[in-house]
């Protein structure tokens, strides 16, 4: 029997795969023709000048491969020590800014902010937020609320000398009160007061001090025997005097920010001045206020340039 030989060699795809075909053919009378696919597998390993290693060599592994492998853990080395720098850095800073040693654990903070909080339950001044005219309000005027209660609240608890804060009028199926829980977290946790009653009838008439922009008498400081009152109001239509109306229909005395005595218009595009604050601001300005006994610098944090307003030592 006669055979003819006849070889074709193609490369697949991969670098390290050639592959052989070869075709056996009988010439003999039968015509009976055979192919066989012959499959090499060349492995190819460099040595680190660039060498290629003859194939049937068996590298466990190459120079090569160890000085990625060693030029990768200096990666992740050098991430590892930048991220500890990192959180080192964050952790002074915090320390810098709040006087806090950086021994105390979350657990002590958490206690001592609850400890300040119901040392001023019994000594601190009183703010009521008076809820009862809600129903004004639509859905979105509500939300807005709802944050300006949080970041009141979020304020009150990094004072030093905190305020106790008392929610009148406020019903816990109420839409705010459902907004409150979503917006938010744990709010049914917050250290303060939340009662149904209204704020005229929590406290003696003659302790109440509604705090309005209405009102004639400017605030002059802030008395522990007194009770301040804040209009939960977000109202972007302004109805104006809606809360001075009503201070003067139960005979409270009413009080305005000191704004006109220690601070000046400022001319803008659109002439606009308005002396009318969202609550944690009000809020800003009475515990700063507490804190430094300083109404410039007090007002200076609650009152923002878009109000239209500046301290009188700035336009000089």
């Amino acid at each position: 029997m006669d055979w003819k030989l006849e070889g074709s060699a193609r490369e697949t795809e991969s670098p390290g795969l050639q592959e052989q075909e070869v075709i056996l053919e009988d010439t003999g009378e039968g015509g009976i023709s055979e192919s066989f696919r012959l499959l090499q597998i060349d492995v190819e390993c460099e040595h680190q000048e660039g060498e290629t290693v003859p194939t049937g060599s068996v590298v466990w592994c190459s120079k090569n491969v160890q000085r990625k492998q060693r030029h990768w853990e200096k990666i992740v080395a050098a991430k590892k020590s930048k991220r500890k720098q990192e959180k080192e850095r964050r952790k002074a800073n915090r320390v810098e800014n709040s006087g806090i040693c950086p021994q105390h654990s979350k657990r002590f903070l958490r206690s001592l902010t609850k400890e300040k909080l119901l040392e001023a339950k019994h000594s601190g001044p009183r703010l009521c937020i008076d809820l009862s005219m809600t129903h004004y309000m639509s859905k979105k005027e509500l939300s807005r609320l709802a944050g300006q209660i949080r970041r009141l609240y979020g304020s009150n608890k990094k004072a030093d000398r905190p305020f106790w804060i008392c929610l009148a009028g406020f019903t816990t199926d109420s839409p705010l009160y459902e907004e409150c829980l979503r917006m938010n977290d744990g709010f049914s946790s917050y250290l303060l007061d939340v009662t149904e009653e209204d704020c005229f009838s929590l406290f003696p008439l003659e302790t109440l001090v509604y705090l309005t922009p209405d009102s004639e008498h400017a605030l002059e400081d802030v008395d522990l025997n007194k009770v301040y009152i804040l209009g939960g109001l977000v109202d972007e239509s302004i109805q104006k005097k809606v809360t001075f109306q009503k201070a003067r229909e139960h005979s409270v005395k009413t009080a305005r920010l000191p704004i006109q005595e220690y601070m000046v218009r400022r001319k803008n595009g659109k002439n606009y001045h308005s002396e009318i604050l969202a609550i944690n601001q009000v809020f800003d300005i009475l515990s700063t206020y507490y804190e430094t006994q300083n109404w410039p610098e007090a007002l200076k944090k609650g009152v923002s340039s878009r109000k239209g307003y500046v301290l009188q030592n700035s336009m000089e």
